[in-house]
């Protein structure tokens, strides 16, 4: 089973760093653009199913990723993004209501990260990304498919961190830049990470 987890294209809320979370905001141009590109440098890689985020920045990037293919695309509220609650539309750089140290603190130790009222932690998240993990890794039908994940940065490293032993170590070092592409294998019992966030828009045609 390979997996190809992407995070969703960019956004106006992504532009100038405000929370987005849950909040359902729709693709900017420049995202749309690399989603296409990402698709078109993809579109000879196999895929058979597409399992995505409800959300529409989400599902706009899968359905333009896979864009000319009969591929069937799911939803599932398992991958969407951590919510931020009341601080969503909060731009975090500038924000009186967001805590001084909850950037610091959600980027460097995301599992001790201040919870936002109403919000999720990185806990939370990692459960249900898992319980979607479990479901198809334990799926025999799905043992020999092509799975594209299409999600966001927090709740698509949650996703991978299922591929690893350690699972706090949310970021891997990084995080993903839009339409980076991790690719993984599941395959015997055992997971593996391939190439983390490959950013196929910037491959050479």
């Amino acid at each position: 089973m390979i997996f190809y987890i992407v995070r969703h294209g960019e956004t106006e809320w992504n532009k100038v760093k405000r929370m987005q979370g849950q909040t359902d905001i729709p693709l900017a141009e420049e995202g749309i653009r690399l989603a296409k590109l990402s698709g078109q440098r993809m579109k000879d890689l196999p895929i058979d199913l597409v399992i995505s985020s409800p959300l529409c920045r989400a599902v706009e990037t899968a359905k333009l990723m896979t864009a000319g293919r009969d591929i069937p695309i799911l939803t599932d509220a398992r991958i969407q993004e951590i919510s931020f609650g009341d601080w969503e539309g909060e731009r975090i750089l500038e924000s009186t209501v967001v805590s001084p140290d909850f950037r610091t603190i959600f980027y460097n130790d995301p599992m001790h990260c201040p919870v936002p009222p109403g919000g999720e932690s990185f806990a939370d998240v990692l459960q249900r990304t898992g319980e979607l993990f479990e479901e198809l890794t334990s799926n025999p039908a799905l043992s020999d498919k092509h799975i594209l994940i299409s999600s966001h940065g927090a709740a698509g490293r949650c996703f991978l961190s299922h591929f690893y032993e350690e699972k706090d170590d949310i970021w891997r070092g990084t995080i993903p830049k839009n339409c980076a592409v991790t690719i993984a294998e599941y395959k015997d019992g055992k997971s593996s990470v391939l190439e983390l966030d490959h950013l196929f828009y910037e491959d050479e045609r």
